[in-house]
């Protein structure tokens, strides 16, 4: 065993102490690793003249891992897509613009079909449904939502599947 192992061996557990301290809560693996990086880094760095090397050890550890926790935060922040009005308008290709098969085991009325078709087929956003009908944009989504839920109701009942409203089977 080299000296670096053995280093690693004895402040593991301070590496440890460290995620716990910054409620690291996932990813324990690669944290662990930036730890053993910063420790290495500080045993390169250390200068016996300067002080005792636990506590420089302590400050880099922790300062690497602050840093990939913003750097994580950072990265979720510009790739993390809220759901949001503005990307409706956004068509995948590889979609077929007629409705599924599976939608005629529903029982719904031609208004009701016109709106899924006017949805999801032809691309309409809410806000145009609401214009179209001379209702609120509120009204057009509740009306949106209770149609998604009846059709997934109707679904749920032709297959025998029972979901509480938390979404969890019974």
């Amino acid at each position: 065993m080299d000296q670096f192992d053995k280093l690693v061996e004895q402040y593991a557990p301070m590496i440890s102490a460290i995620i716990r301290k910054l409620h690291i809560y996932r990813e324990f693996e690669m944290f662990r690793q930036v730890g053993k990086v910063a420790l290495w880094q500080a045993h390169e760095r250390f200068d016996e003249n300067k002080g005792n090397f636990t506590p420089f050890a302590y400050r880099s550890i922790y300062g690497a891992m602050l840093d990939e926790l913003k750097r994580e935060s950072r990265f979720t922040s510009k790739v993390t897509v809220m759901e949001n009005d503005n990307f409706e308008w956004i068509v995948d290709p590889y979609i077929k613009e007629e409705m599924p098969d599976w939608l005629d085991q529903v029982l719904l009325s031609l208004e009701e079909r016109a709106m899924l078709e006017s949805l999801f087929i032809e691309g309409s956003s809410v806000a145009e449904l609401a214009n179209q009908h001379k209702i609120s944009l509120a009204g057009m989504k509740k009306r949106r939502e209770r149609l998604l839920k009846k059709v997934k109701a109707q679904l749920q009942g032709k297959k025998g599947i029972s979901i509480n409203c938390n979404g969890v089977k019974d």
